[in-house]
């Protein structure tokens, strides 16, 4: 890293196969969160994407897993990097999808805290406005998803954003698929609304680490690669901000690609349960520091240093 020194950040990879939630205001339009950090100033993280397939592709194995690392890294809270319903979603709030793939799944003492979950491009084929609903937190407490918002702690700052509403093809050639756009449209508001109150959020951070998380990738070598829209809209407002880390799922594995000319590193956490085995693209090996093409999840703990282990 530039700002922050690449010595600083510790990767350390297992591949296995496989609160407090109070909101405040926030000067910029995102809802923001704070979540309390542990006693000794750290604080431990899980990260999973594209996982929501009823146990079905190892993704009950991965929900074990989760919980045996949950158990020694002891995480404040877990995030989900989108497509949490496969394959179109929820169809409401009484979708017995939302226990089939998520409450009944991820049972785990160490995965009973908070889930901070973002939207996928499968979320979106179904009823957006259900996981949006506050009756899922009655349901199960764990469960928050939100299109965007802040969630702030003593550590760092993590900015969740919609992705989905940024990619061309799901409005111009949405082929068979019918997507939820209700309260997306008209769609250049939405996304200059977006952008700007990031920008603003960003600006306004004084938090030492500024993680931005979103579904789809911005660096890839997997299966979708690089996200043009996102690469031409979202990266110069994340490097502008000297943002430190974006973190995505939407390609089914496991990566961490570094920048070469900003501080900014990419890491990828979309192996909760179907994986797509020899699917790479040829990489820089600069660049590229890790690539699984398996099931897994992403443990991150940060302090003033940040450690990260992909499991």
């Amino acid at each position: 890293m530039a700002s922050k020194n690449l010595q600083n950040i510790i990767l350390l990879y297992n591949i296995i196969l496989i609160c407090g939630l109070c909101l405040v205001y926030s000067k910029a339009e995102l809802p923001r969160f704070e979540h309390p950090i542990k006693p000794d100033g750290s604080l431990s993280i899980l990260v999973v994407g594209d996982w929501g397939r009823r146990g079905a592709y190892n993704q009950t194995e991965v929900a074990a897993q989760m919980a045996k690392i949950g158990d020694q890294v002891e995480p404040d809270f877990i995030i989900s990097t989108g497509d949490n319903f496969y394959e179109d979603g929820l169809t409401g709030v009484d979708d017995p999808a939302f226990e089939e793939s998520f409450s009944n799944i991820y049972l785990g003492p160490s995965l009973q805290k908070q889930w901070y979950n973002v939207l996928g491009n499968h979320d979106y084929r179904g009823d957006v406005l259900a996981q949006l609903d506050p009756i899922l937190r009655k349901k199960d407490s764990k469960w928050l998803c939100l299109r965007s918002f802040i969630l702030n702690t003593d550590v760092a700052e993590f900015f969740f954003i919609d992705t989905t509403p940024f990619v061309d093809k799901y409005f111009t050639n949405p082929k068979h698929h019918k997507y939820d756009w209700r309260g997306v449209l008209p769609r250049d508001e939405y996304l200059f609304n977006l952008l700007k109150d990031l920008d603003t959020a960003l600006k306004e951070s004084s938090s030492d680490w500024k993680i931005v998380v979103g579904h789809h990738t911005l660096r890839s070598a997997g299966k979708h690669g690089i996200t043009f829209e996102l690469e031409e809209r979202l990266l110069p407002v994340l490097q502008e901000n000297n943002v430190d880390l974006y973190v995505n799922g939407h390609d089914h594995c496991l990566e961490h690609i570094s920048s070469p000319d900003s501080p900014l590193q990419f890491l990828t956490s979309g192996g909760g349960s179907k994986a797509w085995r020899g699917n790479i693209r040829p990489w820089s090996p600069e660049e590229l520091k890790l690539y699984y093409d398996g099931q897994g999840f992403m443990a991150m703990k940060l302090t003033k240093l940040l450690f990260l282990h992909f499991t």
